[in-house]
């Protein structure tokens, strides 16, 4: 086995450093120091790493965990994916309070205005720096504010007409012939309204879904033009039968 003691090696031609062609192994205990790089294009198998500046311009794999423990981790690549379903923010020891808290969330850098979603502590809540869209909300409502309910309008000229409870609060029936109104879907509690409007002499009945007051379903004016508003709130959906308990104001023509 040989040795080499030196301050310094080079190449041969002495204008920079040797290439080691079958890499190297250094002892248990010793390890590469110096001020300047060492450039590997193989791969690198390290048990620890240590290094002031470290940077690589191909693939880099980390078998095991890697932790990250200074200010600022800047991610510059056109796409990120997570694995984990879960992403925690502000994850300290000991927890953050909730007034500690305050402004953490997601930001969405853009030219024409960041858009966030962050944590509002002086209203105890999540709050978006823009509009919010969604098909549906849930919960009683009480605290939101200038609410468009939606409206759903249907025509029938005889047979039946269903109404979909997911899409609106606010139903309208155009109605000819003899005509039956059923439903599809909708929550438990909500409050709906259907207008029936006559076009034409028309006959209005209602699928069992509906339950009256006594019983018996409303007998509704019959006379083209005549308009009714039957009010309902959705009692039970499900498995074991919609059931919509109902209450109708007729003959508004």
């Amino acid at each position: 086995m040989s040795r080499i003691r030196a301050d310094k090696l080079v190449n041969r031609a002495a204008t920079g450093a040797p290439q080691l062609t079958y890499g190297a192994e250094l002892p248990v205990g010793y390890g590469l120091t110096g001020a300047g790089n060492i450039n590997i294009s193989g791969v690198a198998t390290a048990t620890t790493l240590s290094a002031t500046t470290l940077s690589v311009s191909g693939n880099a794999t980390v078998s095991g965990n890697l932790t990250v423990s200074g200010t600022e981790t800047i991610i510059n690549t056109t796409t990120l994916e997570v694995e984990d379903k879960n992403i925690g923010i502000s994850s300290v020891s000991p927890k953050l309070s909730d007034a500690n808290l305050d402004g953490a969330g997601i930001t969405i850098h853009g030219a024409d205005g960041d858009k966030t979603l962050t944590w509002d502590n002086s209203n105890s809540r999540m709050a978006f720096s823009t509009d919010l869209y969604a098909t549906r909300f849930y919960g009683d409502g009480s605290s939101l504010t200038g609410i468009s309910v939606g409206l759903t309008t249907e025509a029938s000229s005889g047979g039946s007409v269903t109404l979909d409870l997911t899409a609106a609060q606010d139903h309208k029936v155009t109605a000819t012939g003899i005509t039956t109104i059923t439903v599809t879907g909708g929550t438990e509690s909500e409050s709906h309204t259907v207008r029936i409007v006559n076009s034409g002499s028309a006959t209005v009945g209602f699928s069992t879904y509906f339950l009256f007051p006594s019983g018996a379903a409303p007998s509704l004016p019959t006379a083209d033009g005549a308009i009714s508003l039957i009010s309902f709130t959705v009692h039970r959906v499900g498995a074991a039968g919609t059931q919509l308990l109902a209450g109708a104001s007729v003959n508004f023509s």
